[in-house]
């Protein structure tokens, strides 16, 4: 994934991706979206954990997930996953929070190729995703 961010999206456009309902019920804070970029943050609560008290994958992969579709989505139009493929690297205690990157690798005129990477607060990595999304032409 590129290190380099996209330009700043249009307000309206960013209110409309932070505004997304999955993302407000689970309490993600989003950090920054650029055009093709967006980092956030969710501080996992209790109810976010599995049978062995950690955090369950599927929290883990709901944030790299807002944060694939926020920065597929971040050049306007309308981008729906095609695929994303998760690699749980390590269980990381349940009382912190989890840091999503996702960023554009390439953008085709349909396809587009992300990867998103899920951190704890000290950087170590927890999750790594690949996801395809395909831009709808004429939607938005």
């Amino acid at each position: 994934m590129s290190e380099a961010h996209g330009e700043p999206i249009p307000g309206e456009l960013a209110a409309r991706l932070r505004d997304d309902p999955w993302a407000r019920a689970l309490g993600v804070e989003y950090l920054e979206i650029r055009r093709g970029y967006c980092r956030l943050a969710l501080t996992l609560r209790p109810h976010m954990l599995n049978f062995h008290g950690l955090p369950h994958g599927g929290v883990i992969f709901s944030v790299a997930d807002i944060a694939f579709g926020a920065a597929c989505n971040s050049s306007g139009g309308l981008a729906v996953a095609l695929s994303m493929t998760i690699a749980y690297m390590t269980a990381v205690p349940a009382d912190s929070r989890r840091l999503a990157v996702a960023g554009e690798v390439k953008q085709g005129n349909q396809a587009g190729f992300f990867e998103v990477v899920v951190t704890d607060e000290a950087g170590n990595r927890v999750a790594h995703v690949h996801g395809v999304a395909h831009r709808i032409q004429g939607r938005s």
